[in-house]
């Protein structure tokens, strides 16, 4: 749900005759402000409330605040009679809650400029609102709302069964969607198996009682964090304690990812082959996640032009010596709380797609007998760092950033400290990977005319 005005539009020059807000230039009296800076600003803080709830903030005097709740509610905690619910969740985000009509919610946050946004991934789900610094208790109001009192009415959700069959036949259309999405369903056996998307045959089927279950088993204190860019964070923590503590404790435990490889094979007609091979790779804050990420940018994510050379890159240096066909080629990773994936996704003419496989693999065992040169692995290492800065720039990805690490560590790790990190990966460490990519229990996907696709047992 947008509002009419999007945030990003308003013109900075509303903001100049604003007096109700200290100097933009001038630090909240009290905080930490980071030694050496230019200019002063806020360091990111982070408070755990005795319910569990998190809350983390970032004063960075932006004329615009954002304001996120994140909930660990994401589509592996679904049970097999409700797969598809945080589907469904995150398409109800507008609908009426027991503070708020519906058109109440749109027309309010409309009314001020700001907009309200949802986004899922197999984890969490982010509740986001944009706003104006004056108008932060207008739209606090409707996020609350719309995060710990929902009413789910049945002819609402029933109204929604179009959309989820729209967000499905989209989803159909995306050959790259589909392979990631099988390439889950075979490497899992639960948890992490499930789509981000609800199954054909529960459309419309997922009941009220349903949704609120689900609400009442994750939507929890011990689950939460509410995040803020551009907020006082006393300010934060004081709508934290008296709006967020709503149901106390971590809620309904969800079980481990239990990873075990397979194959999932889509045949079609399409004369492009899409294939993704995987190991078992790093969860998200194992101390050997940094050494995957950097063995994924030796071995190439891909060009940053559209349409640009990828030169640089060991998997098309090692296919093209293979294939005189055109051809695309990645090194893929996916990383969890307690599992992730690492490989290669190709995409290839189905005449060369064994060669072009074969190539991308042999790239990946010739780095874990360590063939690995200093210059490889430093120019990996400046890739990771780039790209991570260059991802925080934005207010969408540093949000979540803040909040995904002080909701499953308690705390935020600087840029500074992310980047020390990836500077201490040493080239045994990134062999120790390849190694245990090239030794572990592969999983497949692949869809296209697949008439000279390998399967897993052939590789």
């Amino acid at each position: 749900m947008k509002g009419i005005r999007g945030i990003s539009q308003v013109s900075r020059r509303a903001f100049a005759a604003t007096s109700s807000h200290p100097p933009l230039s001038e630090p909240l009296s009290g905080l930490k402000v980071s030694a050496g800076a230019v200019h002063m600003y806020q360091d990111v803080h982070v408070t755990k409330l005795p319910s569990g709830l998190v809350i983390a903030s970032l004063e960075n005097y932006s004329p615009a605040s954002r304001i996120g709740v994140l909930v660990r509610a994401g589509s592996r905690y679904e049970t097999l009679d409700s797969l598809g619910v945080t589907h469904l969740l995150r398409l109800a985000s507008g609908l009426t809650t027991k503070g708020a009509s519906a058109f109440r919610i749109c027309r309010g946050i409309e009314a001020v400029g700001g907009s309200l946004g949802v986004n899922t991934t197999r984890e969490t789900m982010l509740y986001t609102v944009d706003c104006l610094r004056d108008q932060i208790d207008t739209v606090m109001e409707y996020l609350i709302n719309v995060t710990t009192a929902p009413e789910f009415r049945p002819w609402e959700l029933a109204e929604l069964t179009p959309r989820v069959k729209l967000d499905n036949a989209i989803a159909s259309k995306s050959v790259q969607i589909g392979v990631l999405e099988n390439l889950h369903a075979a490497a899992y056996k639960n948890a992490l198996s499930n789509s981000l998307y609800c199954p054909d045959y529960m459309v419309g089927k997922i009941s009220t009682d349903q949704m609120h279950t689900f609400v009442q088993n994750n939507f929890t204190s011990g689950r939460m964090a509410l995040v803020g860019l551009g907020v006082d964070h006393a300010v934060l923590k004081q709508v934290g304690e008296q709006f967020l503590n709503i149901r106390s404790g971590t809620g309904t435990a969800g079980s481990n990812a239990v990873y075990h490889g397979g194959e999932l094979r889509q045949q079609t007609g399409d004369s492009l082959v899409h294939a993704a091979l995987v190991a078992e790779g790093a969860a998200v804050s194992s101390a050997e996640a940094t050494a995957f990420g950097v063995l994924q940018h030796v071995l190439g994510v891909g060009p940053r032009v559209k349409r640009g050379s990828n030169t640089t890159s060991l998997l098309d240096q090692a296919i093209s010596k293979v294939s005189t066909q055109p051809f695309d080629a990645s090194a893929f990773n996916a990383s969890y709380s307690d599992s992730g994936l690492f490989g290669v996704y190709t995409i290839s003419q189905a005449a060369t797609t064994r060669d072009v496989i074969k190539a991308a693999i042999g790239q990946v065992s010739s780095i874990a007998q360590g063939n690995l040169a200093a210059s490889d692995l430093s120019r990996a290492k400046a890739q990771l760092k780039a790209e991570y800065l260059m991802s925080i720039e934005s207010s969408e990805s540093l949000l979540e950033t803040i909040g995904t690490q002080a909701l499953t560590e308690g705390t935020y790790h600087s840029p500074e400290a992310i980047t020390q990190k990836v500077d201490a990966v040493s080239s045994s460490d990134v062999i120790n990977a390849a190694k245990k990519f090239v030794s572990g229990k592969k999983a497949m996907a692949a869809s296209g005319h697949l008439v000279n696709t390998p399967f897993l047992d052939e590789i």
